[in-house]
């Protein structure tokens, strides 16, 4: 029918809006909504009256309550980090570094009380009876350089070690050079225990523990988040201390045999520095481990704390321990980094002298990491019993 359809044929485009054009004319198909097709004023998305509800929830749903303590938390270590390495590094001054006299007997006393009543006290000088006694101190790590003061002439000479610390030998060499120069005398030193051409500023032996921790804890604690955060029971601790140890093995080895053969960049015992390697790797996991047994998750974030912010400046890699401030110097020879770090100069620089106390130092990082983390998991094992 030509007329039906013609009837029809000017009614289109009613979809589900519920609007049509008949002849020209827009049909609302009455209710009451013109085609917008949005109930909160033609906007999308609910920007209307009600969308900065909807946009709360989405920001919650994002954002969960749990997750804004842990962000406050890493702006407390980012600020942390910033304090402790500037704080650490900003402005190294010398203070207190043990230095030998060796002096006739007539000048010695006179020579001690001038080096010690510099300003600022940059050196704790104290009189040695010979220059064979100062360089086995200096070896023995128990001196930092040694003024020796000959008879006649106006040259004396200095012993430095700069194997402990090229930045510190520096500082021993400019102090003293200064306070002689005031004497009307001239100095020549004598480095008794080098730093290898290629390990440049002393440094390598730093970095070198410091590859060993981050593994060590990054070890830890992607073995502890694969099951959560805490350990489920004692067995999957046990396991987990196992596998640590394993990978520890493996990582003091290959960092020793980089550093040494491969790189040249560190003398001494390959054996000796993959031994020390296994030690520090297993120190920093075990010490996860036990911070992430007692705290969760917040644990990764002590463990930072403790080893990267605190221990990393105060380990005397780039600064030696008598450059840095007085409170990076007392508790980096109690941190992993910078027991480590000592260690690793002595095997290499000083025949493995003055290992004994910093080896003690990093064992009851492991020991005690270890232990916590096994009474931690027994604790947790005992609660999930009585919840049961």
């Amino acid at each position: 029918m030509r007329g039906g359809r013609g009837s029809f044929g000017c009614i289109r485009g009613a979809g589900a809006g519920g609007v049509a054009e008949a002849g020209g004319m827009r049909l609302d198909n009455g209710d009451g909504l013109g085609g917008s097709g949005a109930a909160d004023g033609g906007v999308p998305g609910g920007a209307g009256p009600g969308g900065g509800e909807g946009f709360r929830h989405q920001v919650k749903d994002a954002v969960t309550p749990r997750s804004a303590v842990l962000l406050l938390g890493v702006l407390a270590l980012g600020v942390l980090f910033i304090t402790s390495y500037a704080g650490a590094f900003h402005s190294p001054k010398p203070k207190d570094v043990p230095v030998g006299v060796v002096a006739p007997a007539q000048v010695r006393g006179k020579l001690v009380d001038g080096l010690n009543g510099l300003p600022g006290s940059p050196l704790s000088a104290r009189a040695t009876a010979s220059r064979d006694a100062a360089v086995d101190r200096i070896r023995d790590r128990r001196l930092d350089g040694a003024l020796v003061v000959g008879p006649r002439g106006s040259t004396d000479l200095l012993l430095v070690a700069s194997g402990g610390g090229q930045s510190l030998s520096d500082a021993v060499r400019k102090v003293v050079t200064a306070a002689e120069r005031a004497q009307g005398r001239d100095v020549r030193t004598v480095d008794v225990a080098p730093a290898d051409p290629e390990d440049t500023r002393g440094l390598s032996s730093f970095y070198l523990v410091v590859g060993w921790c981050v593994g060590g804890y990054l070890c830890a604690a992607i073995l502890a988040v694969s099951y959560g955060a805490r350990p489920a029971d004692t067995r999957r601790a046990v396991i987990r201390l196992g596998v640590l140890v394993l990978y520890a093995i493996a990582l003091g080895v290959l960092g020793a045999v980089v550093i040494g053969p491969v790189l040249g960049a560190l003398p001494g015992s390959v054996l000796g520095l993959a031994a020390l390697g296994a030690l520090v790797v297993c120190a920093a996991g075990a010490t996860t481990f036990a911070f992430q047994a007692m705290l969760g998750i917040l644990g990764i974030g002590m463990t930072v704390l403790v080893i990267v912010i605190a221990g990393n400046p105060s380990a005397g890699g780039a600064y030696p321990y008598p450059l840095l401030p007085p409170f990076w110097r007392e508790i980096g020879p109690a941190l992993i980094p910078g027991a480590g770090t000592w260690t690793a100069r002595s095997i290499a620089y000083f025949d493995g002298r003055a290992m004994t106390g910093p080896l003690l130092v990093i064992a009851a990082w492991t020991v005690g990491g270890a232990v916590l983390t096994l009474v931690f998991a027994r604790i947790h094992k005992s609660d999930a019993r009585r919840l049961v």
